[in-house]
């Protein structure tokens, strides 16, 4: 344990172990007799006491105790209740038990709930127990039970978080070292910052006064971690937005949408905002049109949770039908009726109103062929062309790229935050100059971005090849946490190329032949071989119908269920390794061409009993009844496959590539023809 070698247990050594583990056992034995027949004796409760003593881990024995404590309230004379004294040697018998129980291992967490459960019953010194945590906290100024206590007790005696606040100083100064202290430090202080208690709201002076403290501590000694997080939570306090935003959305304020005939009579309507968020429906957004038909379609989550939360919603519209063939023009306007119904997860409103219009009218250029068959649609240099900068579609998506500025704050307090985060960077490149500190790099990485994101004005940002090369470093100093850099790295590194529309537009192509448009649009955005291990930056990217994610080393495709235009994805030459990393596909009901090949789905053992496994219950997706009825009459192995049923089983898709993955059989291709009847091209080969 904690790279200490183990040693061979000696003759003497075993000899008392064995001792010990036959009195566990006696002890236990008649504990549980005593525990199924509700003996609650004096002498009974002795016998679990020694028990606890021994065996401080032992939750049964406590929930022992607080039935055995409960019985004797309820069985006392009137005589007894009526005597305080009596009532206060039970609970003083209940405490001395826990602290016997403490002693021989004061990290239990039977012992102190159980402490906990007991001291609420009243009739307890709660000066006492402040006493008992000065003598925990010095032997162990990191134990977290006894912090956690410690807030427990603040609560009964109601000591103000001030009061507290200089406790946690006074610990810290003590020993810089002591990360429960710090973290104490960051829940009080998020407390007094919700109740906006004088001199701590607005927080620019106090967060200051933060930020040298713990600068103290890190200059100090630069290896110690304590001090880090401590600062990693100060940073998010000064840059966080303190409700949420609506950031992007599709259709772009102000844009001209032509909708061609081939495509469905709905389109769909996306917000995004800057974190997840909860309760959009009619009541919260208004959609106001010319037509009525979309009024009782509800706005949904783009999220694979169950909670009716996500970060992008989705709602589509209808053109009616028999307007199809007209040149009308539709004014779309999307509103905020009750913003404050709009909420994160933790609360907050989003008490800043919005709204935003766009026009609809349907393009009769595009024509479906009814007669002419469905090309195989690649992705290879040669299917693409340099991009024709004066199309529609560059036009459209340039609005991604114009600069929004909240009025939720104060340009005082925008000011300041600014000074901050400078002389914070200041700060840390000079301690990197003498200190070869990991976590350093990574809390000027994190202080580069925030910069970069705060001065946001539409050009490139300024810092990212420092911040993408210290990722890099960070990955040679750190492999054990190797991927958590690598993702970090994959983020800026999208970010960057989507700051601008000039940065983004080097990975879009155009497609050679025409006959892709109906089916993705006459643009690909390629962000192909590019080491990506995780994708972001999709506020920017919900325009986007065809993509190229191949040759990266992606795990996941969290996240991409927000661009609902998407109908052509290539994410062949990656690392996924189950269906369940697809999930996200099960929102792109667009998709019409998808390329997962030379995966790793299926290569490990892990994975393969997920997909193999025909039980729900060890599976985070929803299992789909329709499946039963689905494989019925079929191979009986087909069942196995339930898991690619639910992610391909409602999509509509004309092309797939799935071949080399080692789920990819004779069984399952066949799986494939029964589920997707409609598929027109399998691995390259056209079907019949």
């Amino acid at each position: 344990m904690h790279g200490r070698p183990r040693k061979s247990a000696t003759p003497v050594d075993e000899n008392a172990s064995a001792l010990k583990a036959a009195k566990i056992r006696s002890l236990q034995t008649q504990f549980l007799q005593n525990h199924h027949n509700n003996i609650y004796t004096k002498e009974a409760l002795e016998l679990n006491a020694k028990l606890l003593e021994i065996n401080p881990e032992f939750m049964t024995a406590w929930n022992y105790r607080k039935l055995a404590f409960e019985h004797n309230i309820s069985s006392q004379s009137e005589v007894e209740k009526a005597d305080s004294d009596h009532v206060k040697s039970i609970i003083d018998e209940e405490l001395r038990v826990v602290e016997n129980a403490l002693r021989k291992n004061f990290k239990s967490y039977g012992a102190w709930d159980h402490r906990k459960w007991v001291v609420s019953k009243g009739n307890s010194s709660t000066e006492r127990e402040l006493k008992l945590l000065n003598l925990f906290q010095k032997q162990d100024t990191r134990n977290f039970h006894a912090w956690n206590y410690r807030r427990f007790i603040a609560g009964l005696k109601n000591i103000s978080d001030e009061k507290e606040l200089q406790f946690t100083t006074d610990m810290i100064n003590d020993n810089f070292s002591n990360y429960s202290a710090w973290h104490n430090r960051s829940v009080l202080l998020t407390h007094l910052l919700e109740k906006k208690v004088e001199g701590y709201f607005p927080k620019e002076i106090f967060l200051t006064e933060e930020y040298e403290f713990v600068r103290n501590a890190v200059f100090t000694d630069p290896d110690d971690q304590s001090g880090w997080f401590y600062h990693l939570w100060l940073l998010d306090q000064t840059v966080k937005v303190d409700m949420p935003i609506m950031v992007s959305s599709w259709p772009p304020c102000g844009s001209d949408i032509n909708l061609p005939i081939a495509n469905k009579v709905t389109f769909p309507i996306v917000l995004y905002f800057n974190e997840t968020v909860k309760g959009l429906n009619s009541h919260t957004v208004t959609v106001e049109t010319e037509s009525d038909v979309s009024k009782d379609i509800t706005w949904s989550p783009l999220s694979t949770n169950k909670f009716g939360c996500g970060q992008a919603w989705v709602r589509h519209l209808s053109i009616p039908h028999e307007e199809l063939n007209s040149s009308k023009t539709y004014e779309v306007k999307i509103r905020s009726e009750d913003s404050q119904g709009i909420t994160s997860l933790s609360g907050v409103p989003c008490s800043q109103p919005w709204s935003f219009a766009f026009r609809v009218s349907v393009c009769h250029d595009l024509q479906p062929d009814e007669g002419k068959s469905f090309g195989r649609i690649t992705f290879t240099d040669e299917s693409f062309c340099t991009i024709d900068t004066s199309l529609k579609s560059i036009q459209l998506f340039k609005s991604y790229f114009e600069v929004t500025k909240s009025d939720d704050e104060h340009p005082t307090s925008s000011k300041w935050k600014l000074e901050m985060i400078a002389s914070e960077i200041a700060q840390y490149q000079e301690l990197l100059t003498w200190a070869e500190c990991k976590i350093g790099k990574l809390t000027l990485a994190r202080l580069l971005m925030a910069h970069d994101a705060m001065m946001s004005t539409g050009t490139s940002i300024t810092h990212a090849e420092e911040v993408l090369e210290l990722y890099s470093e960070l990955m040679k100093l750190d492999p054990s946490h190797y991927q958590y850099y690598k993702n970090e790295h994959s983020l800026v590194l999208l970010k960057q190329m989507t700051s601008c529309i000039e940065s983004l537009l080097k990975y879009c192509w155009q497609y050679k032949e025409s006959n892709s448009l109906n089916i993705t649009g006459s643009i690909c955005l390629r962000l192909n071989s590019l080491s990506l291990s995780r994708i972001g930056s999709f506020e920017r990217l919900l325009w986007v119908q065809s993509l190229d994610l191949s040759h990266n080393q992606l795990h996941s495709i969290e996240g991409l269920e927000a661009l609902q235009l998407l109908s052509c994805l290539n994410l062949s030459h990656n690392k996924l390794a189950s269906f369940t990393a697809l999930e996200p596909l099960r929102f792109l009901k667009s998709l019409k061409v998808l390329n997962v090949s030379h995966n790793e789905i299926g290569a490990h053992t892990v994975d393969t009993r997920r997909y193999l496994c025909s039980s729900p219950m060890s599976h985070t997706l929803s299992y789909d009844p329709n499946f039963e009825e689905f494989a019925n009459g079929d191979d009986a192995k087909l069942v196995n496959f339930w898991e690619a049923y639910s992610i391909f089983g409602g999509l509509n898709l004309m092309q797939l590539d799935i071949v080399g993955n080692v789920v990819v059989d004779e069984r399952f291709v066949l799986f494939l023809f029964k589920l997707l009847p409609q598929l027109k091209w399998l691995d390259g080969e056209e079907l019949h």
